[in-house]
């Protein structure tokens, strides 16, 4: 990797300490406050990862329903002209379900969510249902690269959280040290 973003769609990356002593005078901060604010960077990343874990749980049971949605409507089309009716199993309620045949249509109605049915030629809704598929696989695919790059700064928080503890201990103890020391 060249260099990492300083962002990716409202995501700040995590800045990698390599000095903690010039990171502590740098933000003006002290151990503790410095702790602190990275605490809470780790609590605002794993918060973001929570939300987009769900985005993708959501759009992974969405990709399926479309291509079901456009494998009908493609067979409703390839039956076009044939004047062949389409035998289908559809649920009733829960557990009941009845059997129909649909005679040739060149129409469909796509629930579009929101209370909202629409009812669009079948070439229409194959175009839109085609549309949706790729927006919803492009989306999918942001998610997962976002993800992606918040475990990234995770990793990175967590490393520079254990860096900061890690020195404060160490200058601590050089105190101790050298007051032992000085004391004898």
């Amino acid at each position: 990797m060249a260099s990492s973003p300083s962002e990716r769609r409202g995501i700040p990356a995590a800045p990698f300490v390599h000095d903690v002593q010039t990171y502590l005078s740098q933000s003006g901060l002290d151990t503790n406050a410095a702790l602190t604010t990275l605490q809470e960077r780790l609590q605002q990343y794993k918060l973001a990862e929570i939300k987009l874990t769900a985005q993708r749980r959501d759009l992974q049971a969405k990709v399926p329903d479309i291509k079901k949605c456009l494998a009908i409507v493609e067979s409703l089309i390839s039956k076009l002209g044939t004047g062949e009716e389409t035998r289908v199993d559809f649920e009733l309620a829960e557990g009941i379900h009845a059997q129909a045949l649909i005679p040739e249509t060149k129409t469909v109605c796509l629930w579009l969510g929101a209370n909202v049915m629409l009812e669009y030629s079948c070439d229409e809704a194959e175009a839109l249902l085609k549309k949706n598929l790729e927006n919803a696989n492009t989306s999918l695919q942001a998610i997962i690269e976002d993800l992606q790059f918040l475990r990234d700064q995770v990793t990175i928080t967590e490393v520079t959280i254990a860096r900061v503890f890690n020195w404060d201990v160490h200058q601590r103890r050089k105190k101790r040290q050298a007051a032992a020391e000085s004391s004898s």
